[in-house]
């Protein structure tokens, strides 16, 4: 089916860290600005430290939630210690959606060279909700949005994107 309208869903935002607070967010504050200049909608927006108890709360909480159909996490894809979203994420995932980490990597290589292999940056569908792992640098949230999600994220786009798959997500 071909769609030539703009379809927006709900959105939410995590940002995990264990510094940043609503003034100097300037990852989240840009995911948030994106969707919205998109025409999607962002029901929640949040920063949670870098717990693994308090993520998951927050992810189920949102997956959960029938009015939000995609979750952007920025921050705690890296491989150390504290980083702990992609982990987090594939716990409570029933698909995970391999290219978008691929692609991310291949595009952030042009602008950080051979560290990009650093990042875990990824996307799983967990339940009915797409859930975005993105890292907590702001052009790499930049880069994720203006290079992969703002085509994957409208319905319009061709030959296929993220929207128009939704209704498919609970098949048998």
């Amino acid at each position: 089916m071909s769609h030539s309208e703009f379809i927006a869903v709900g959105c939410g935002v995590l940002t995990l860290s264990d510094t940043r607070t609503p003034e100097t967010d300037t990852s989240g504050r840009l995911l948030c600005e994106r969707l919205t200049t998109m025409g999607h909608r962002v029901e929640s927006y949040e920063i949670v430290p870098d717990d693994r108890a308090l993520l998951r709360a927050r992810l189920v909480q949102a997956v959960e939630d029938p009015g939000i159909a995609i979750v952007i996490c920025t921050g705690g894809t890296g491989i150390t210690g504290r980083d702990i979203t992609p982990d987090v994420i594939g716990e409570l995932a029933t698909r995970e959606i391999p290219g978008f980490g691929e692609l991310f990597r291949w595009l952030s290589y042009r602008d950080i060279g051979s560290s990009t292999v650093q990042s875990r940056a990824g996307a799983w569908l967990c339940q009915t909700t797409l859930v975005f792992a993105l890292p907590g640098s702001t052009n790499a949230c930049r880069l994720a949005m203006d290079e992969i999600l703002t085509e994957q994220l409208d319905v319009r786009h061709r030959p296929c994107n993220f929207i128009q798959l939704m209704p498919r997500f609970s098949e048998v």
